[in-house]
């Protein structure tokens, strides 16, 4: 696999690298050693899938607070989104700025999210699958989320939102103490 890290700090863009021969590929997706040697949370304890039927489907943002925060990679697994990773941790340099990488079945690339960053999505085509590895066991009283179109975070969103859940589209502008 190869690790890019993004403008924001801990925040990777990952790639496979296949391995050609006459009956496909074969490529690793997940190696504990390798997110170690990256410092990433190597923990892995569920994994989700989302399928979302119609382009614009708007999900997130999302993340859980303390002390089930959460490290996640994320993949397309079928069609293509518009990947989004908001900083949410007041110490980073980076907080409250945040970045997008499209990830497609074909392009077969990963996102790792660590713990402190908000996490959410656009597809960019009807039937598209997302698949999450979650570094943390799903709580929903740590389960909290900020509102994707924000002001206090100018998220560009590329095309128009149509589907949408009533949570992710009303949630309260930003308030940093509700976020911990």
């Amino acid at each position: 696999m190869l690790f890019y890290e993004t403008k924001l700090s801990g925040v990777f863009e990952i790639h496979v690298e296949p391995h050609v021969d006459n009956r496909g590929f074969f490529a690793r997706s997940w190696c504990q050693r390798e997110f170690e040697a990256h410092g990433l949370n190597p923990k892995l304890v569920q994994c989700n899938i989302s399928f979302n039927t119609w382009k614009g489907t708007l999900r997130g943002m999302h993340f859980q607070a303390l002390p089930h925060s959460e490290a996640k990679v994320v993949r397309c697994t079928r069609g293509a989104i518009w990947d989004v990773v908001l900083d949410l941790r007041s110490s980073s340099p980076t907080y409250r700025d945040w970045v997008a990488v499209t990830l497609t079945a074909a392009n077969r690339h990963m996102v790792y999210v660590p713990e402190g960053c908000a996490h959410g999505f656009l597809t960019i085509e009807d039937e598209t699958e997302v698949l999450y590895q979650m570094s943390e066991f799903y709580d929903v009283e740590s389960a909290r989320g900020v509102r994707w179109n924000d002001p206090a975070f100018q998220i560009l969103w590329p095309e128009k939102v149509e589907v949408i859940s009533d949570r992710d589209r009303t949630y309260p502008n930003f308030d940093k103490a509700w976020i911990s």
